[in-house]
């Protein structure tokens, strides 16, 4: 029987399922070195403990690794039902709160080593409750890559930004949908087809870079804006998503609609909002973003070797 410790928290109404150990020796090099070696011979882990019938494909995976940098506290791989990810802000957030809830950070400054680069998590102090939770995460530069390109389903033309903001977004706002809960069918089914575009009109990020995730905005009362996020495996982002928000951060900037400093709120389409602001550093935008997590569960994966669905769905 293998056991696989977790705990399993959500920032937004998005969740995270935290891995504090591994199995196995991913080697002395960075993050980055050590997601490769986990893609290349340790996947069977990722479905594992995300896919069905352990997981499901809302869940996000943490594992929390050691750092190459010396300057980090703790290193961390993010992925999904689908495959890996650069960075991850509601997940960066989740992973401190339940680090706090652990007794293993205290308020103040954390370090944090991802695939992509070096991020910094502020734990806010709590006056109440059993473990702080807010968290102000510094990620890494966000850029506008392309503004304005045309996709065009089913004979109607519609516009979006292609940004980066730890991950590849696709940013639009004239999609002409309602973003609320009652048309989450419509929202996800669109998004997928304006994906499935990218490809076929070579569409890309920065060095050929696949755009996996498409972020659909519209007004609010409650926020500066609001937003449906759909995600690289179909699943939509309970939260505002961090990533994506930093992206958008960096398209009002360029745009003249954000000051260094001033906050933004943007709401997710649940109703969960994260507050963003933007520092030039080098000459590069670096966003900040702040969200609640809050620790749901934790327990340990049992994994009988006779069980056909070990591996997953």
């Amino acid at each position: 029987m293998i056991r696989i410790p977790f705990l399993d928290s959500h920032t937004g109404g998005e969740p995270t399922r935290l891995i504090t150990s591994l199995p196995f020796d991913l080697g002395t090099g960075s993050v980055a070195d050590k997601l490769s070696t986990l893609k290349k011979d340790h996947d069977d882990l990722r479905r594992t403990v995300l896919l069905e019938p352990r997981g499901s494909d809302v869940l996000v995976g943490a594992y929390l690794v050691p750092p190459a940098d010396p300057t980090c506290q703790f290193g961390v791989i993010y992925f999904n039902n689908v495959g890996y990810l650069g960075m991850c802000g509601h997940g960066t957030i989740g992973l401190i709160a339940s680090l706090a809830y652990l007794g293993k950070v205290e308020p103040g400054v954390i370090r944090v080593e991802t695939p992509v680069g070096v991020v910094e998590a502020t734990l806010r102090k709590n006056e109440a409750g059993e473990y702080p939770n807010k968290v102000s995460v510094q990620n890494i530069p966000a850029y506008r890559h392309l503004t304005h390109i045309p996709v065009t389903i089913d004979g109607k033309t519609v516009h979006g930004d292609v940004a980066y903001g730890g991950n590849w977004f696709f940013l639009c706002h004239d999609h002409g949908l309602e973003v609320n809960m009652q048309n989450l069918e419509a929202l996800t089914e669109f998004s997928w087809r304006v994906r499935e575009q990218f490809s076929a009109n070579g569409i890309t990020g920065a060095n050929g870079a696949e755009i996996d995730h498409v972020e659909l905005f519209a007004s609010t009362p409650d926020a500066d804006s609001k937003s449906f996020v759909l995600c690289p495996g179909k699943a939509y982002d309970r939260s505002p998503c961090g990533t994506g928000t930093s992206a958008k951060l960096a398209c009002l900037y360029g745009d003249g609609k954000l000051q260094v400093g001033q906050v933004w709120k943007q709401q997710s389409v649940v109703g969960s909002i994260f507050e963003g602001s933007i520092q030039i550093q080098d000459n590069r935008i670096i966003p900040t973003i702040t969200g609640e997590a809050w620790v749901m569960s934790e327990g340990t994966i049992l994994v009988d070797e006779r069980d056909p669905f070990g591996k997953g769905i």
